[in-house]
């Protein structure tokens, strides 16, 4: 393992039958870093947590997590870990203090030492006028921050958090970002995976893309930002124009994408000057009226889309589906 490392994958392997979850991955996280894990449904993501938290073993490869074998070693490494799933493990009938206190007291803690450390993450994680209510009665976003607070009743030196902020609004994501940059702050390692491409661009130190259970690009948001080399085109036309795929082929890289109704494209194009106007220009040649042109310099989102040729859940779920035309 890498100096400084504290979680370390190589080679991982895992089958289900005669479907492959995951097909030699590899990974490495430095301490007090956050690596952000993205990757399509079905990628491999949370079978390589569920390796990486001793819930399931490997076929071949090994990992290890904070120096520890998750094979050899695995109550050493739960030891020394948090998890948060994507399923909540709160018992609805219990208070916000009560599940903290019982997961506290069941993970070692003497009961005065759970009720002191329960009463702090409270606070931490904006839940102490909450406390003594019922779980039942938390909205989507307070469930989440308890979530995260019976992660870390133990004070972890590792975090695994799977999909942590996924169904929040807006305010409810920013404030669990809030939330892991603490904790990244105070020296926890963090393993993210998420579907939102925008979490991982403002938290992430690195990130992991995975498809088809491989790696198939890891860097920095901006390393993977440069290497797409592609800004996206997006137009909307008047009216359904069936040809105007064709009359921007020239200026298009891959596949174009055309909404249901006809009238929005979207595409990758080389990322040059004057690009907006040559769309506009191609498509008055054509004899289609333009409503809008928008070209968005290189995301996440693009990344995601050239490596997988997907989008992301988020995507799909802001978008109505889409037919892709070559």
């Amino acid at each position: 393992m890498p100096i400084g490392a504290m979680i370390e994958a190589e080679g991982l392997v895992k089958r289900y039958g005669a479907t492959v979850a995951l097909a030699g991955v590899d990974l490495s996280v430095p301490a007090g870093a956050i690596l952000g894990v993205l990757g399509p449904n079905g990628a491999g993501k949370t079978t390589a947590i569920r390796i990486l938290t001793t819930l399931s073993h490997p076929d071949e490869g090994r990992a290890s997590v904070a120096g520890f074998d998750v094979t050899a070693q695995p109550a050493e490494v739960r030891r020394r870990i948090g998890v948060a799933a994507q399923a909540t493990t709160l018992d609805e009938l219990l208070t916000g203090r009560q599940n903290l206190e019982m997961i506290g007291q069941l993970s070692g803690l003497r009961r005065s030492a759970a009720r002191q450390r329960a009463a702090a993450l409270l606070e931490r994680l904006e839940l102490s006028d909450a406390a003594d209510r019922q779980t039942k009665g938390y909205s989507g976003g307070m469930r989440r921050r308890l979530d995260l607070a019976a992660s870390m009743i133990m004070t972890p030196p590792i975090l695994f958090l799977d999909e942590p902020t996924t169904g929040l609004d807006p305010a409810g994501r920013l404030g669990i970002w809030e939330v892991i940059r603490g904790m990244v702050g105070d020296g926890c390692t963090v393993l993210l995976t998420t579907q939102y491409l925008d979490e991982a661009d403002h938290l992430a130190d690195q990130i992991a893309v995975f498809d088809h259970g491989r790696v198939i690009a890891s860097g920095t948001p901006q390393q993977l930002k440069s290497e797409t080399g592609s800004a996206r085109l997006e137009v909307t036309l008047s009216a359904p124009r069936p040809e105007a795929v064709l009359a921007l082929q020239p200026l298009l890289e891959g596949e174009a994408h055309v909404s249901h109704d006809g009238r929005r494209l979207r595409a990758a194009v080389l990322n040059r000057e004057g690009i907006a106007t040559a769309a506009v220009r191609a498509l008055d040649r054509a004899g289609i009226l333009v409503d809008d042109v928008q070209v968005h310099q290189p995301s996440l989102d693009d990344v995601f889309l050239a490596l997988t040729g997907r989008e992301t859940a988020e995507e799909e779920a802001a978008n109505e589906p889409e037919a892709a035309t070559a």
